[in-house]
């Protein structure tokens, strides 16, 4: 599979398209909320849709296809768990969320613990995870775009990371809501006219299409995980997607984007719907490229199948629609990391420089400078450490910034919701402890160390949440038990997080 005029014309129709859009939004993003949360103003069915552009990521659609093709059904829990996420986000944190935040995710604790040491933790824990899963969608497209396209590794990566550097500066949330708009259309498109095309080769007989599969695979693609070990890996997977993806960063603060919460329940059911139809037609192309591109073929191009989806285009419909594959691919990788700079440059500028270093005294434009300046600084720092991570592991730092989230951020959100004992410490021992716990479990578990490994699990979820949880209960239990005088009552932040009243000041930043 070598570039061809029509897969570059096509690239850069895609980068032409995401500029205009730039460009156009550059002119709207005048202040600090234009810039981090697209002034509050996006509605129902935007957001929807941009959830689904941050969701439907490379890993989603070129990997998962890949995994699907070479280890079967196995795969498919990796998309399940996304959609049972958004259930539990729907249903239990997307109106509190609005409610109480404004710009990060800090912003929704300190609604309750105003203490600088609480913003500081959650801050740092959201850089973490957004650099972790930065890195991976970077080091993903130079491997795939240059392999794609055929220009070299670290071009690839330098051009992905310049261009979500201009797309925050210049634009801000409503050019990369945008994006993830144009970029969740184009791939649902792709989606629908391959499994039409996978289909039309079976006489749209899905039982026809399974059949082929088992007949021609040598290993069996349907079978499911058995035994002790392989149950409890398994389980650890599906705690790592359902909450993990729940908590990534670059999602939650889409819920800052809309006027209110009925507005943010609205998106998140577009996006269930649109979710669930995309997440249904997947297998089709991964089972669909096992069958009509073969396992061997799909291996000898990339051993993770990460390239089988445009295998599968080419085979469906030759260079003009692996083209167009490839470029969907491509927007995909531009439209989450544009998502993750975002929600990064919005920890570092609003919660580190504003809050906690200027005291919340800086002006409009200085957040909206610093905004920018963040965005620059995120940006070169994952090309750098990108660049020197071209032979890592992509799932590894992808597992890496799941796993936090789940272990550091699920515990303290859901604590802050419903539990009314939590404190300040409680606060920042869980955080800190669900991010110490699943950083060293994965560094001594298989990914890192394989057949060495200390801990057995991949994914070490079963136990960093937990441990998570009990960070949050022991360090309230052990802690004073007179409240703070920088802690709002419990029931203030309930009032808020339910109707929303109060909400302005709510967000206010620490002194």
């Amino acid at each position: 599979m070598t570039a061809d005029p029509i897969t570059i014309a096509i690239f850069l129709a895609v980068i032409a398209l995401t500029l205009a859009i730039t460009a156009w939004a550059g002119r709207r993003n005048r202040d600090a909320g234009s810039h981090y949360v697209a002034g509050g103003q996006i509605t129902g069915w935007q957001n929807g849709l941009a959830i689904c552009g941050d969701l439907l990521s490379a890993s989603t659609f070129l990997g998962v296809v890949g995994i699907i093709a070479l280890q079967g059904v196995f795969g498919f829990y990796l998309v399940a768990g996304g959609l049972v996420a958004f259930m539990l986000v729907l249903l239990v944190v997307a109106e509190p969320l609005r409610n109480l935040g404004r710009y990060t995710i800090a912003d929704v604790l300190s609604t309750r613990f105003r203490s600088q040491g609480v913003r500081g933790v959650m801050a740092v824990n959201t850089l973490v995870v957004t650099i972790f899963y930065m890195i991976a969608q970077l080091v993903g497209a130079g491997v795939l775009i240059s392999l794609l396209v055929g220009i070299p590794y670290w071009v690839a990566v330098i051009v992905v990371g310049v261009l979500m550097a201009v797309y925050i500066t210049i634009g801000g949330m409503l050019a990369t809501t945008w994006i993830q708009i144009v970029k969740a259309g184009l791939l649902l498109a792709a989606i629908a006219a391959m499994v039409v095309l996978v289909l039309a080769r079976f006489d749209f007989n899905p039982f026809a299409l399974f059949a082929a599969v088992a007949e021609q695979s040598p290993t069996d693609l349907f079978s499911r995980a058995t035994g002790v070990m392989p149950g409890l890996d398994l389980l650890s997977v599906a705690i790592a997607q359902v909450l993990g993806t729940a908590a990534l960063p670059h999602i939650l603060i889409r819920f800052f984007t809309v006027p209110d919460a009925k507005v943010a329940r609205k998106s998140m059911n577009v996006a269930l719907w649109i979710l669930g139809l995309a997440f249904l037609a997947i297998p089709f192309l991964g089972y669909g490229a096992a069958a009509l591109v073969g396992q061997v073929q799909i291996a000898t191009a990339n051993k993770a199948g990460n390239l089988a989806a445009p295998q599968l285009a080419d085979f469906l419909g030759g260079p003009v629609l692996f083209a167009l594959v490839s470029a969907v691919a491509f927007a995909t990788i531009l439209a989450v990391v544009a998502g993750l700079v975002i929600a990064g440059s919005g920890a570092l500028a609003h919660d580190i420089y504003n809050s906690l270093i200027r005291k919340g005294k800086a002006t409009d434009r200085q957040q909206m400078v610093a905004g920018r300046l963040a965005a620059v600084g995120i940006s070169a720092v994952a090309i750098v450490l990108a660049l020197g991570a071209q032979n890592t592991n992509i799932a590894l730092l992808a597992l890496m910034a799941v796993v936090v989230a789940a272990s550091a951020n699920v515990p303290v959100l859901l604590l802050l919701l419903f539990w009314k004992r939590l404190n300040t410490v409680g606060v920042i021992s869980g955080v800190t402890a669900g991010l110490i716990s699943s950083v060293v479990l994965v560094l001594i578990g298989p990914g890192v160390l394989g057949t060495a490994a200390i801990y057995p699990l991949s994914y070490p979820t079963l136990v960093s949440v937990p441990i998570g949880f009990l960070g949050c209960y022991l360090g309230t239990v052990l802690s004073a038990r007179t409240r703070r005088t920088d802690e709002a009552s419990y029931d203030e932040l309930h009032v808020r997080a339910m109707t929303g009243v109060g909400r302005e000041g709510a967000v206010e930043v620490d002194h």
